[in-house]
């Protein structure tokens, strides 16, 4: 069986494909790799776009691993393999939800918090941080809960998928909430006159700046007491349906068929940028709908470096000449305790450039690159970048504690694959 990712960049040829419904079965899959000579990887639902979840060994489909195993109190514990999208239509029967989360609700809850996951937030981080106890199978067939205190929660709270196999993960959630969602045009030069304000002034911040125009599409979040006011049919089929996918869908093909269209193409869209605000359930605002096939490159830069990344990749853009018809992406987190996550350690910002699939990307991609590694920049596990061991060792504090655990846990690399061979060593 061929397995392919989302956008079609990655693909693996495993030897065994198995559907654990257990963690049992879990514990029977990584036993009898071991027995056999054989790595074993779970993989989720592809929306990585570097090799960190293939194997050419068992890979385990996680679709039967789902559905929630207990909630008592804020605490809520699902297992691995259940979506994101399912788990807050869940959460919200039961008048919970998660405190944050990223944009995209097609992942499993395991393959996006191993792979640090994050959405935007002035006070509250990622996944990962929001996990209090996690469920692994490690290399010798035990089964074992990671706790708060001990180094294990840390260090596998973003692991790669590196230390075991995630097969149950415990989340802290609270009271079901509202928010309000203001959508506004805004330029690039002025967000970069006042990022520091910008970026404290609301709960949640997002904005996108469309290459070849001085225009941005900022979107600010904040808790409100309701009456909930959610955009109507038509308005949410227009902008979520149409303009942000169909009609960009388009766009980025013609782009592709005639590259010189690509600025006059990114001057319209940044004339219909419109102004709207709505009040709507906690996740229905965190989350969009994406459509359009693309490739990603993410880096999270100290949050003091945000404004400079910015300006440097927009002077890189004009002055190399390139068309880019996807918008610069740009989000913020508080630090993380997580070993791994983007945002250990400091407070972040985020620069994540994107490409439509079919076009290169390989110069856009290398030259931002440079700019965000000499920032210290650290890449999105899950998001294409060139980074290996040596360089990741010097920007993440605990890098030499995860490769230690991982030494003791996993000599054999059971776990292993070309990836965690490339960015842990």
């Amino acid at each position: 069986m061929l397995f392919t990712n989302w956008a079609g960049n990655q693909t693996a040829s495993p030897s065994e494909v198995r559907t654990p419904a257990s963690t049992d079965e879990v514990v029977r899959a990584v036993r009898d790799a071991a027995a056999g000579g054989r790595r074993v990887r779970m993989v989720g639902t592809g929306h990585s776009f570097t090799g960190v979840a293939l194997t050419d060994g068992i890979m385990l489909r996680p679709t039967a691993l789902t559905g929630v195993r207990s909630i008592t109190g804020d605490q809520v514990t699902v297992l691995a393999g259940t979506p994101l999208k399912a788990l807050n239509e869940l959460l919200h029967e039961r008048g919970l939800a998660l405190a944050n989360m990223g944009d995209i609700t097609e992942q499993t809850v395991a393959g996006a918090i191993q792979t640090g996951t994050h959405g935007t937030g002035r006070d509250t981080g990622g996944l990962a941080d929001q996990v209090s106890a996690l469920e692994l199978v490690l290399a010798d067939g035990s089964v074992v809960t990671a706790a708060p205190g001990e180094d294990l929660f840390d260090a596998a709270r973003v692991g790669l998928g590196a230390l075991g196999v995630l097969t149950a993960v415990t989340l802290r959630v609270e009271p079901a909430f509202l928010l309000r969602n203001r959508r506004r045009r805004a330029t690039l030069s002025g967000m970069l006159g006042s990022l520091d304000e910008i970026a404290s002034a609301d709960e949640h911040l997002d904005f996108f700046w469309l290459p070849h125009t001085d225009a941005c599409l900022v979107k600010t979040s904040n808790r409100d007491p309701g009456p909930a006011r959610p955009p109507g049919a038509v308005k949410h089929w227009l902008d979520n349906v149409f303009l942000e996918n169909t009609l960009f869908g388009l766009a980025c093909a013609a782009g592709a068929r005639l590259p010189g269209l690509i600025p006059r193409i990114n001057a319209l869209s940044a004339a219909a940028l419109a102004d709207s605000e709505a009040v709507d359930v906690s996740y229905r605002v965190f989350t969009s709908r994406r459509d359009v096939r693309f490739l990603e490159m993410e880096y999270a830069v100290p949050r003091e470096h945000l404004g400079r990344a910015l300006r440097e990749t927009r002077d890189l853009v004009e002055r190399a000449g390139w068309r880019i018809t996807f918008p610069v992406e740009v989000r913020v987190t508080p630090p993380s305790s997580a070993w791994l996550s983007t945002a250990y350690g400091r407070p972040t910002g985020y620069v994540a450039c994107h490409m439509y699939r079919p076009t290169p990307h390989g110069a856009y991609f290398e030259g931002v690159e440079e700019i965000m590694t000499r920032l210290e920049g650290r890449p999105h596990w899950g998001k294409l970048h060139t980074r290996d061991a040596a360089y990741l060792a010097r920007v993440y504090p605990r890098f030499a504690d995860f490769v230690a655990l991982r030494d003791r846990l996993d000599p054999g690399r059971l776990f292993g694959n070309a990836y965690l061979d490339r960015v842990l060593g």
